[in-house]
């Protein structure tokens, strides 16, 4: 009788010290995780359009949960640089820029200054992180989750960066731009790879498109499988991990006016969801978000062939003209010979099998041979274009949080909205406090204490912050994350980043 009454006794006291939100706050302690994917350049209808193809529900047709604003600083039409700029570090920026926003706001300011974003908040919290993309990982929007520069273009200081990020996983194309002392190139390599980190290079430049990977490049691993052996290589790490993936030639499609390549690249994309989905799933801690970046192309289901038929035009007539293609018009022509001598073979390949002779001999005189069959495709196809570049629709927000996330991004929300979701669920620092320590102005720090400072430009471009005082030199190489004092090496908590003018510094 007395046990029981002591056990009724501490049942009830319990019930009181245990708070009534006991499973958030038990939600709170547990190991997190972010997979934070973009699909880059795609609008609806390219949704839709892959969705017809595949003839059965996407895997992001699961996880529909809102909208995205995605306008930039000063258009209302914005580039990867400036959108993936937003989505990482909560910050509307200008055309170009990656991972900064303007020292001031005078129209025409190519300078910028850095603000910190989440895999950097991410790892100095002792996740592990990672990025995956089919482009270039140096190209603008995985570029904006993991360095700091005035212009996109500047992919070999990208690289540099990224290669002092100390990321755990980085996968995909730019091998040209990296500066990683040792990296695996083929889907062997990777897929026999067990250790904590995990850095490949499948491509000098872009990876091939994944209707062309098999038959071109079979060497090379799918978005879908680079996701799921990234997933394996960063859940070794108790504290969490951070992974961002783009599928990025949705987008590159889309400037082609492929609609076969465009196709390719969502269901590519939507393979790869469904690894993370399944993870995310299985692990109840990890928040999920896929997003667009910003439109493209203006594609449409319909054109002026449909304007009066569009009521009796089933999705087989839309679908059925891509479905002949085996290739992309990339692959295609990749395979075209200089003397243009089996034109007719190329163009089958890209499902245009049934031109008459005069047709072909047409195409084969043609200067750009790629517009014309991307224009005879899309015509079959009843499929318009409005342009070759980017547009300013806002576009779908996918989102998945099992038990232990909280927070989860829904609604019509604008891109710069995202990042906090990440933080929240990771419990992060706020962005804001991680610029104030990572990005800390060079030359006010150092004169303040008194010392003389200067800029040192080597004969190889590179660029130096030295700071002079009582026999003592300190030397901050941009893009590194080391200082020299008085020759020797120190390791930095970040990256230095210079902007052509000014320099940035992270404090010890």
């Amino acid at each position: 009788m007395f046990k029981k009454i002591i056990i009724a006794v501490l049942i009830y006291s319990f019930t009181f010290i245990m708070p009534h939100n006991a499973e958030a706050v038990l939600g709170e302690v547990s190991r997190k995780n972010v997979i934070f994917m973009v699909m880059d350049g795609t609008n609806s209808d390219v949704v839709t359009l892959a969705r017809h193809y595949k003839g059965k529900p996407l895997a992001l047709d699961q996880i529909l949960t809102g909208g995205v604003l995605t306008y930039s600083l000063r258009s209302a039409i914005t580039d990867s640089a400036a959108a993936a700029t937003a989505m990482a570090t909560g910050h509307k920026t200008t055309v170009d820029f990656i991972g900064m926003v303007p020292v001031n706001e005078k129209e025409g300011e190519r300078r910028g200054r850095p603000v910190a974003n989440v895999l950097e908040a991410a790892k100095e919290k002792g996740l592990a992180t990672g990025i995956i993309a089919t482009a270039p990982v140096q190209h603008a929007t995985p570029a904006a989750f993991s360095a700091h520069s005035n212009s996109r273009h500047q992919m070999k200081e990208i690289g540099f960066q990224q290669a002092h990020q100390n990321i755990d996983v980085m996968l995909g194309g730019g091998k040209k731009y990296s500066f990683l002392p040792s990296s695996i190139s083929t889907k062997k390599e990777m897929m026999n790879s067990y250790g904590l980190q995990l850095h490949g290079f499948f491509s000098e430049e872009d990876m091939a498109y994944d209707f062309d990977r098999e038959k071109l490049h079979p060497e090379q691993p799918s978005l879908a499988e680079m996701t799921k052996k990234a997933l394996q290589t960063l859940n070794q790490n108790s504290n969490g991990f951070l992974l961002f993936i783009e599928g990025s030639k949705v987008d590159f499609a889309g400037h082609k006016n492929d609609p076969v390549g465009m196709v390719s690249e969502v269901l590519a994309f939507d393979d790869a969801v469904k690894e993370a989905l399944q993870f995310a799933k299985t692990d109840q801690n990890t928040l999920l978000i896929a997003v667009t970046d910003h439109g493209n192309s203006g594609l449409t289901m319909g054109n002026r062939q449909t304007d009066k038929t569009y009521p009796q035009t089933p999705p087989e007539q839309f679908t059925e003209p891509l479905k002949k293609a085996s290739l992309s018009v990339t692959g295609a022509l990749s395979q075209l010979k200089e003397n243009r001598s089996n034109i007719k073979e190329v163009l089958k390949s890209y499902g245009l099998d049934d031109l008459s002779k005069a047709q072909i001999q047409q195409i084969k005189k043609e200067k750009d041979i790629e517009k014309a069959m991307v224009q005879l495709m899309a015509n079959r196809a009843h499929l318009g274009f409005t342009t070759r570049g980017h547009s300013g629709e806002d576009v779908f927000l996918y989102s998945y949080g099992g038990k232990g996330v909280l927070h989860k991004p829904q609604g019509l929300i604008n891109n710069t909205d995202l990042p906090e979701y990440v933080i929240k669920h990771l419990n992060l620092p706020p962005l804001s406090e991680l610029t104030n320590r990572k990005f800390v102005p060079a030359q006010e720090h150092f004169v303040k204490m008194g010392y003389k400072t200067k800029i040192k430009i080597n004969k190889n471009k590179q660029a130096s912050f030295i700071a002079e005082n009582n026999g003592r030199t300190i030397e901050y190489p941009a893009n590194q994350n080391i200082r020299m004092v008085n020759g020797q090496k120190e390791t930095l908590p970040g990256i230095v980043i210079y902007n052509g003018k000014d320099f940035w510094i992270p404090l010890l």
